[in-house]
């Protein structure tokens, strides 16, 4: 049986194909549109999970969306009529979307796949959500928590998911028993401070959590004036300072603007006494940056704390040893160290694609398991479920921009150059395989470095990725060795860090050895396993043989604006138009002279 999830017509639009409950593909429309968070129909992405599976349209049994578009609706017409006249610009704007497009959601899917309307199904947001952790996760039985910005009418959930409820009959199903209900909604709360400190909402927050370290939380106090929370993990904002609810285009209102005063302006260089100071950066930008720095820390820590709470109140209800956690709040990758650190949970799961894209997978296991009752024999225990590209292919790319490369027959042999490349300080595009899913990179669409000169840090952020320089790198470790730089909740079964989806404090020992993948002190760390991705850990392996630290220096292999590269050519560009070095494109190695 085949059943293909789609999400879209928000952000991160994406697809995904199950056959009989394995995942065989899945991938967001960005890396095949080459638009950042695309928000169209999936036709792309649809295509290539087709392709993948090799099958055709007609051969889909079921086609799932990943929430339900009427109430979404009732949701959006409630909140402008009720804003009314401030919402009279947004309730143009989402007749003429809502109208013209999302309204007709089934229509446009049965267009598409030709597939009869009564194979097409819808489930809520939220429960995609959770089914895209708990159905992706190990756990037979776990405590379930979802929180994002909002689906139909909810914006964060507290459930239990298992196959046996004690009541003689097993089923698989996920049970939702508390949500918060818009526009009260930690997701879009954290959006508005992103907003405010001059970045993009829906791609900048996790530039607030880089931000963060590098200021003190002195004013949770002032956050309080805007959002109450309950022992019971509830929370409760002032929408006086808030405008998301009647503006298409502002998050935070006039209100806000005279609490926190002027917002940063975008084109800003960021710099505090902390992060170094600029050339020709004033005191008084300077002392402006502190503050935003201080505010960045403030609503960070708050998000956190309010995250740990929850999941606190989940544990006393359920009594669940394990939690399977998704939704763009789970992103938040310091509040996923602080849970299992500071919350009865044993284990944790985080899917690669928590946010909206990985509703598609949710969508179609919930599908297959909840709906249909079929037993799981699925565990995502790596992200590269996206598109391969074979030599010829890159061969035929690389030889149209005239340049020169070698290819390694022997792939012993090219990871001993590229290993030794990395210890003599060269910054090395990587590609290989099928690129990941989700937006991290995963050691198959990745630009490394090594992570014991300090100095790669702004080389990387400055002459590569062209972007802001207090953004911080991910440290791609063996996962055998992985205690010998970061203290572990549960050891090599952490499941965040497979996907890079937890902020660990580093070993103070080993703070030295890897200076430019530790960010004040703690790292995003990445935990490499041989059997899901051989070729990288061996890389790293040889990385460790030669310097005697088993860890490089991880980021994605992208332009700062541009989705993380797919093909070789969108490799050849970025290797072309930055500082890289070296560019390997599985098992060619390209060189600019």
């Amino acid at each position: 049986m085949f059943i293909l999830g789609i999400s879209c017509f928000y952000h991160d639009s994406a697809a995904a194909i199950i056959k009989d409950g394995v995942l065989l593909a899945a991938a967001e429309e960005e890396r095949f549109s080459r638009r950042k968070h695309d928000s169209g129909f999936p036709d792309l992405s649809v295509q290539f999970c087709l392709e993948q599976a090799g099958i055709g349209p007609e051969d889909v049994d079921y086609v799932v969306f990943y929430e339900k578009t009427l109430p979404k609706f009732e949701r959006i017409m409630t909140t402008l009529v009720s804003t009314f006249p401030k919402s009279l610009t947004a309730f143009r704007e989402a007749m003429i979307t809502w109208f013209s497009e999302k309204l007709w959601i089934k229509d446009i899917i049965r267009g598409k796949t030709k597939i009869p309307r009564d194979r097409i199904l819808f489930v809520e947001h939220h429960l995609s959500h959770a089914a895209s952790a708990f159905f992706c996760s190990p756990f037979d039985e776990s405590a379930v928590m979802t929180v994002d910005g909002v689906g139909e009418w909810t914006t964060a959930t507290l459930g239990l998911g298992k196959a046996d409820w004690g009541d003689g009959a097993r089923r698989n199903e996920i049970q939702l028993f508390s949500e918060s209900r818009f526009p009260h909604s930690l997701g879009l709360f954290y959006s508005a401070f992103t907003a405010f400190l001059g970045f993009e909402v829906n791609d900048g927050e996790y530039k607030v959590m880089g931000m963060a370290p590098y200021g003190e939380p002195k004013y949770i106090d002032r956050i309080r004036k805007l959002i109450e929370v309950g022992d019971d993990g509830s929370f409760w904002m002032n929408m006086d300072y808030f405008s998301f609810h009647h503006s298409m285009s502002e998050t935070f209102s006039s209100k806000f603007a005279d609490l926190w005063g002027e917002p940063r302006k975008p084109n800003d260089d960021f710099c505090t006494r902390s992060t170094g100071i600029l050339p020709g950066v004033s005191d008084e930008l300077v002392k402006q940056n502190e503050y935003y720095a201080d505010v960045a820390a403030s609503v960070q820590t708050f998000t956190e704390q309010t995250i740990v709470t929850m999941a606190k109140a989940l544990h006393e209800r359920t009594g669940a040893k394990k939690l399977a956690f998704a939704g763009g709040v789970a992103y938040n990758s310091v509040a996923n160290g602080r849970i299992l650190n500071e919350t009865p949970f044993e284990e944790i799961y985080i899917q690669p694609a928590a946010g909206d894209s990985g509703g598609a997978v949710g969508a179609a296991l919930y599908a297959y398991h909840a709906i249909l009752q079929k037993p799981r024999s699925f565990v995502m225990n790596h992200a590269y479920w996206g598109k391969e590209f074979d030599q010829g292919q890159a061969k035929r790319a690389v030889e149209a921009l005239g340049l020169s490369y070698e290819i390694f027959e022997n792939d012993d042999k090219l990871l001993d150059l590229v290993a030794d490349e990395l210890a003599q300080g060269k910054v090395i595009g990587w590609s290989q395989g099928r690129f990941e899913w989700g937006p991290r990179a995963l050691g198959n669409r990745s630009i490394i470095a090594d992570p014991r000169r300090n100095e790669m840090k702004d080389v990387v952020n400055t002459k590569i990725k062209f972007r802001e320089p207090f953004r911080p790198f991910a440290p791609s470790i063996q996962a055998e060795a992985t205690e010998r730089y970061f203290k572990v909740p549960g050891g090599q079964s952490f499941h965040p860090g497979r996907f890079m989806l937890a902020v660990l404090p580093v070993d103070p020992s080993q703070q030295e050895s890897i200076p430019a993948v530790s960010h004040m002190g703690t790292g995003r760390l990445q935990m490499v396993y041989e059997d899901t991705n051989p070729r990288y850990h061996g890389l790293i392996s040889r990385f460790g043989e030669a310097t005697g630290v088993p860890v490089i220096l991880n980021t994605s292999f992208n332009l700062r604006g541009e989705p993380i590269v797919t093909t070789p050519e969108n490799a050849l560009n970025t290797f072309t138009n930055s500082g890289l070095d070296l560019l390997v494109l599985d098992s060619l190695i390209v060189r600019k002279d």
